[in-house]
């Protein structure tokens, strides 16, 4: 774990290959008192040496850079000596932003775009300082993907003791939330479904733009499962066996067996919103709904897998020890929103188990058996 104490200033590498956006970062850092840069690296070698001899509390790391690059870094550092990292970088094409999710889901904490100058005088910078503040308390342990492979880790579920007990019965729609270490997360889940697994799967990730753009483009890429965005007016049925993502800047929801977009105001400072989706989910389906609430800051999804829940339907939320930031989940733990709180590893066997059983109880129930 880094060192970060709030009695010290923060303790920040900075890297990037261009001297000009490095000069501007390390300024800008060094204008305010609460940071210290305990160095600065023009390629990924340089950072992991840095971070190994001098321990930082944060990383500003950029993607393209000689030598070694910050994706093929940021999976060092998280495998050896974790650290809280936040990309910084363009968006200009989009293998670019598929390497930045693929930080992401190696470990790094948040991205941000790099100013493009055409922002108000300010606003980049102060949302830069206010961004590594925030990544800075993040206790990061280590590469995720190692993480999951430890074979003697505690075991498996804690079924939720608050709320009305769950009966289990058939599902026909999954409903997914996930904000901060959501990239990762959403692709163990989607990864974990077997190819037989036909619900449509409603997918929420809280992104900065313009990242969010391609998002579903590079799930897609990830899980052996057809990924798409959501369209207004899109009919559930045609999304059998798929799974969807709310675009940026609009909120997801299902109404009259339809997925609907819409410009309704945000919901905890989110568009689109976990809240709405679940809500949306619960008040259509009901007990045939299914909601999952992964790692992410704030209290956004927390609610609605309550409602969920509430109206008969089954929902999990992902625990502490596997949780990037045990925020949302932790939320929902606390409302005994969730029927079930599992190990991010055990989420997608548990929904697939249940929706095979779903299915054998469908079947048996159309021929009378049941």
């Amino acid at each position: 774990m880094g060192t970060f104490s709030h009695k010290g200033r923060i303790r920040v590498l900075v890297v990037e290959d261009s001297t000009t956006v490095r000069r501007h970062l390390v300024d800008t850092l060094r204008s305010d008192p609460e940071f210290e840069v305990i160095g600065e690296a023009e390629d990924g070698k340089r950072a992991i040496e840095i971070c190994r001899e001098q321990r930082p509390d944060v990383i500003t790391m950029d993607m393209v850079m000689p030598v070694i690059s910050g994706l093929a870094a940021t999976e060092y550092i998280m495998a050896h000596f974790p650290t809280p990292i936040l990309v910084v970088s363009a968006s200009i094409n989009r293998g670019e932003v598929f390497r930045i999710y693929d930080s992401l889901a190696a470990g790094a904490v948040d991205v941000l775009e790099k100013p493009t100058g055409n922002e108000p005088d300010g606003a980049w910078e102060r949302a830069f300082l206010s961004m590594v503040k925030l990544v800075a308390k993040i206790r990061v342990i280590t590469h995720l993907r190692a993480r999951f492979a430890e074979r003697n880790e505690r075991a498996t579920a804690i079924v939720a003791t608050r709320g009305k007990s769950y009966i289990e019965r058939p599902y026909d729609v999954l409903a997914m939330g996930a904000s901060t270490g959501g990239p990762g997360a959403i692709v163990a889940v989607l990864r974990g479904l077997p190819p037989q697994f036909r619900h449509p799967i409603l997918i929420v990730l809280h992104i900065n733009e313009p990242f969010g753009r391609v998002f579903a483009d590079w799930l897609d890429g990830q899980t052996g499962r057809r990924v798409i965005h959501a369209t207004d007016g899109m009919p559930l049925t045609e999304a059998t066996g798929c799974a969807v993502v709310a675009p940026g800047g609009y909120h997801l929801m299902v109404r009259d067996g339809r997925m609907r977009l819409t410009l309704d105001p945000e919901r905890h400072s989110c568009r689109p919103s976990v809240d709405v989706l679940f809500e949306s989910v619960a008040l259509e389906y009901g007990s045939a709904a299914a909601a999952c609430l992964l790692t992410g800051m704030g209290r956004d999804g927390a609610l609605g897998l309550l409602k969920v829940r509430q109206a008969g339907g089954f929902t999990v939320a992902q625990d502490e020890s596997t949780s990037v930031i045990y925020g949302m989940p932790r939320e929902a733990a606390l409302l005994g929103a969730a029927v079930e709180v599992l190990r991010l590893p055990d989420i997608a066997p548990r929904l697939a188990g249940l929706a095979s059983r779903s299915a054998t109880m469908s079947a048996a129930q159309c021929e009378g058996r049941v």
